[in-house]
């Protein structure tokens, strides 16, 4: 295949040079109850995998009582023995779909499939297939911070083992972020410093950013867009690195939001007819074929509203690979500050 761009289609025909691996849930005993069990305000181990290897597909489905449990679950990573971690989110934001509801969607890199559409609580497959390289030891953690047990947690992470990895593979990154409301500010419609933007992401290293999820509770009414995202890289002032053209512009729409989940782009969840005045939605940018790198940091961010002039309640989970160590992020807030409102 000598000749022909290095694509993951095009390399599908290659012979690998790894073994494949898998941690999961299964049943030791031989029978069929293949979940595991996590207690009240518990910490349980999914995995811990020696390496070198990479991470290539992750599943979950969760039994539990707590409707809320798709906030209250928080899944953390580390890789390779470091002591904050890589990972940090609730689960059902880190596979795409927030305010603690499910939807059924399909992008390229993650998807979630469900019976209970719109709904908080209920069941749900998730899949995440964004590779994860560690060289030493991948640590994966699910924190239990509901008050009731989590009867079932059934996982798939399959990884593939690696002799080595190459110099040049960096460390996936998550975090998520939440403002509850945004401060709506006075600046007469101009902007030009970004000071009070809503901040997807702030990070330093070396790295690129492939983009987030965000979810907004229209508290203000009306058209929640019209935010225009500001990239500042490698310690840019103003203006920004990149500056778009409005909140619809940069999620690749246009006129609003449409009912769609693109392989890179879209809207996944909405909970109201009229989505762009009204109600919950999330939306969704994904940065793997037009990535945006950084050599020693990056902030990305966006406005809540024309010049940040409305105060809707945003939170975001923001995805990126880097240099390791990551700088230390603000703490993870308490359960009842992670809820959505109702």
């Amino acid at each position: 295949m000598s000749g022909i761009s290095n694509t993951f289609l095009t390399d599908l025909a290659r012979f690998k040079t790894f073994s494949v691996a898998r941690a999961s849930s299964w049943d030791r005993t031989g029978g069929n109850y293949d979940a595991l069990p996590i207690e009240p305000h518990a910490t349980a181990v999914l995995a811990d995998l020696e390496g070198p290897g990479i991470i290539s597909h992750i599943w979950f489905t969760i039994g539990c009582q707590d409707r809320f449990y798709l906030r209250k679950l928080l899944l953390r990573v580390y890789w390779d023995d470091e002591s904050t971690p890589s990972v940090e989110s609730p689960v059902g934001d880190f596979f795409g779909v927030g305010h603690g509801r499910m939807a059924s969607y399909q992008c390229l890199a993650f998807n979630m499939s469900t019976h209970n559409e719109g709904n908080i609580g209920g069941g749900a497959a998730m899949n995440c297939w964004l590779p994860m390289p560690f060289r030493k030891r991948a640590l994966i953690e699910i924190v239990n911070d509901c008050d009731v047990k989590v009867n079932s947690f059934y996982y798939y992470i399959d990884y593939q083992k690696h002799p080595r990895l190459d110099d040049d593979l960096a460390c996936f990154h998550a975090q998520w972020r939440r403002e509850n409301p945004c401060q709506a500010v006075d600046l007469k419609g101009i902007n030009l410093t970004g000071d009070d933007n809503y901040v997807i992401l702030e990070a330093t290293g070396r790295g690129h950013y492939v983009g987030c999820n965000f979810s907004i509770d229209n508290l203000s009414q009306g058209w929640w867009g019209e935010g225009d995202d500001m990239i500042f890289i490698d310690g840019a002032q103003w203006p920004p690195t990149l500056h778009g053209t409005g909140s619809e512009d940069y999620l690749a729409q246009a006129w609003g939001m449409q009912k769609n989940a693109f392989l890179f782009n879209g809207m996944n969840l909405w909970t109201d007819p009229a989505f762009n005045e009204h109600g919950k939605v999330t939306v969704y940018r994904h940065h793997i074929l037009d990535p945006i790198p950084f050599e020693r940091s990056i902030r990305v961010t966006i406005e809540h509203g024309h010049a940040n002039d409305r105060g809707d309640d945003w939170s975001s989970v923001a995805y990126w690979y880097q240099s390791e160590p990551h700088q230390v992020w603000a703490p993870m807030p308490p359960v009842e500050a992670r809820l959505p409102r109702l």
